[in-house]
């Protein structure tokens, strides 16, 4: 266990670990609300460390979807971060280019499994999953901060 692991306050581990759909387990909290909130998106290079991950060249070109999420509350509960690079939206993961307000998970879990590797972070806005999937032999990283809201929601229940 890295020092970072061992302090992941204890209510988040379950949600930092999990595995699946992160877009139907907070579904399922909440009793059934969600909803994604697009903030941004826009083409910007890989950074070093997401590009090695993936084995890609860092001056590579990608795009980047930012969102929040949101459960049973009207504060979001986490900030989502997709980076596709641009390889992968020239074959299946196109798809995620026009998502608009509708969660990746949606089409991501559909009928498939995908390969997952992942790194727990504590980022400013909070603890956060990094997943680099593998999705019909497309690569690309979700990031989900858990944000204050969420850990609030997590000890009131």
């Amino acid at each position: 266990m890295s020092m970072a692991e061992s302090k992941v306050p204890e209510a988040l581990k379950p949600w930092l670990y999990a595995q699946g759909s992160l877009t139907k387990q907070l579904t399922q909290l909440a009793g059934g609300q969600f909803q994604v909130e697009p903030l941004r998106e826009h083409f910007h290079r890989l950074s070093f460390n997401d590009a090695r991950w993936m084995k890609m060249p860092h001056q590579h070109t990608a795009w980047v979807r930012e969102v929040h999420l949101y459960g049973a509350s009207e504060q979001p509960w986490v900030k989502a971060k997709s980076i596709f690079p641009i390889l992968s939206l020239q074959r299946k993961a196109r798809i995620f280019q026009h998502l608009g307000k509708k969660p990746i998970g949606w089409f991501l879990f559909q009928r498939t499994t995908p390969k997952c590797q992942r790194r727990v972070l504590h980022l400013p806005d909070g603890w956060t999953r990094q997943s680099c999937y593998t999705w019909h032999d497309c690569q690309f990283i979700v990031q989900e901060t858990f944000l204050t809201e969420f850990e609030t929601f997590l000890h009131t229940r």
